[in-house]
């Protein structure tokens, strides 16, 4: 039962992984940090950064081990992702066992297909990020809390507090999944002592959470970038809560303690809810960060599913429901074909590092000089620092690594306007436009310096970026520079 949807799930973050080498910069800051040493990196994470500080020392021992065995045959694209195509492997298998769990095996097996068949899922199951093991860990220390109420036991409850705080630490918006079981356990009206210990076990991990979470705060310039939530996301979550909803509508017998309705229904709704009315406060709402909310909706779209598929008679039944899974598998393949393939192309992504960094040296010759406008954009050249070869960064006065950040620090936008008045080219790394425009003194420099004396020779636009060659019209012969 746990096979097929494991298998499915594999499948299809396996499919098309490498994405054209396409690396959106999220990516590249991951491969940045999981590629520096473990002193550079807790000396980065006091500064930037400190919510992913665990998953980059992770993925800094798997590069450890993949760098020398697998990397030179498979690729550093296929390493970034690996992690997670097999955490968001474990994760179906554990929806499919929590389902089996709560309705049974005919449930489950439906729940686990749904969940793998979800495009945000495969979206997310191709990204090297935290977030597929989040999501993994939050399935199955749910798991946990549905198996600790029905057979109590100190080991089951230590192991549902070990796997929430991991997933805490990994991101601190996995902390939202509390206040949905806290509503499951609510909800299934659980005897005294039960509520106690999930009381315990929460408390435990939201104290040992608290260190991390307070000393985050001091770095929460990091997404001041946010403003109201994606329409497109927002629209997602909506389709699936509405879904749900009518699927907790059909008939269903829980075989536990908790029921289907009182764990499913919380976990689809309550973190993105909350992480919304926190929005209000400070912006901080994009859907990943609350990614296992599609747990809910698999568990009770799977067994809505699993009900109305189920033989109508005896006679024959089997053999009908057997011929019922492969249809249903291959027409929701075939209706989501269209979304799967555009999740494996590069334009699925905000940008593309890649196709950046290609750009950049097809338009530059040694000796250019390289601009990133904004500064944070200089996270481009992590993945290929190769493309950047032979140009000067004109603005840069510490590297990322020796500042302990992720973009390095600039010089002042004096300076920065001296260095380019030296050169006769100068190669711009920037946002496409459109763009809100950066207003620090150093962009400001750029840009006044640029319109003042240098003149467009040509342009280039890539995913998430232009490349444009300015040369210096006061220069002698000027012109001929492009």
């Amino acid at each position: 039962m746990v096979l097929g949807p494991a298998g499915l799930m594999l499948f299809l973050g396996a499919w098309g992984i490498r994405r054209q080498d396409a690396v959106w910069r999220d990516e590249a800051v991951t491969y940045d940090m999981a590629h520096r040493g473990l002193p550079d990196l807790g000396a980065t994470l006091l500064h930037v950064d400190c919510v992913h500080g665990l998953y980059y020392a992770l993925m800094h021992c798997w590069f450890a081990v993949y760098d020398v065995t697998l990397g030179d045959a498979l690729g550093a694209v296929i390493g970034l992702r690996l992690p997670s195509v097999v955490a968001m492997t474990a994760a179906t298998a554990g929806v499919a066992l929590l389902g089996q769990r709560l309705v049974g095996r005919r449930a489950g097996l439906c729940a686990g297909l749904t969940f793998a068949l979800i495009p945000v899922v495969q979206q997310y199951a191709q990204e090297g990020r935290s977030y597929a093991a989040v999501c993994a860990l939050v399935v199955w220390a749910s798991y946990l809390l549905v198996l600790a109420v029905s057979r109590p036991c100190r080991a089951r409850w230590l192991g549902y507090t070990g796997l929430m705080l991991c997933a805490c630490l990994l991101h601190e918006f996995a902390a939202l999944a509390l206040p949905a079981h806290g509503a499951a356990v609510v909800l299934a009206r659980l005897p005294r002592r039960d509520r106690r210990s999930w009381t315990c076990a929460a408390g435990a991990v939201l104290v040992l959470l608290a260190p991390v979470a307070v000393f985050s705060t001091r770095q929460s310039a990091q997404i001041s970038w946010l403003m109201w939530p994606d329409p497109v996301q927002l629209l997602t979550f909506a389709l699936l809560a509405a879904l749900g909803a009518l699927c907790a509508r059909v008939p269903v017998r829980s075989r536990g303690p908790i029921g289907l309705r009182a764990l499913g229904l919380p976990l689809l709704l309550l973190p993105t809810a909350l992480l919304l009315l926190l929005s209000n406060v400070e912006p901080a709402y994009v859907d990943r960060y609350v990614l296992y909310y599609v747990v809910g909706f698999a568990l009770l779209a799977g067994a809505a599913l699993a009900r109305l598929l189920r033989p109508a008679g005896a006679a024959g039944g089997t053999r009908g429901r057997r011929l019922r899974w492969p249809a249903a598998v291959a027409l929701a393949l075939a209706a989501l074909l269209p979304v799967d393939v555009h999740l494996r192309s590069p334009d699925s992504r905000d940008d593309d590092v890649t196709a950046i960094a290609q750009a950049v040296r097809r338009m530059s010759e040694p000796g250019d000089g390289l601009l990133f406008t904004p500064s944070r954009r200089r996270i481009w050249r992590a993945t290929r620092p190769h493309d950047f070869r032979g140009l000067r960064d004109l603005a840069l006065e510490r590297s990322p690594v020796a500042s302990h950040s992720l973009y390095g620090t600039e010089v002042s936008g004096d300076e920065i306007r001296d260095r380019m008045l030296t050169s006769r080219r100068i190669v711009v790394a920037g946002d496409p436009a459109g763009q809100p425009l950066d207003t620090s003194d150093q962009e400001l420099a750029k840009r006044a310096t640029l319109r003042s004396a240098f003149a467009v020779c040509r342009s280039a636009a890539v995913p998430g970026a232009r490349i444009t060659l300015y040369a210096r019209v006061s220069h002698p012969g000027g012109g001929d520079h492009c």
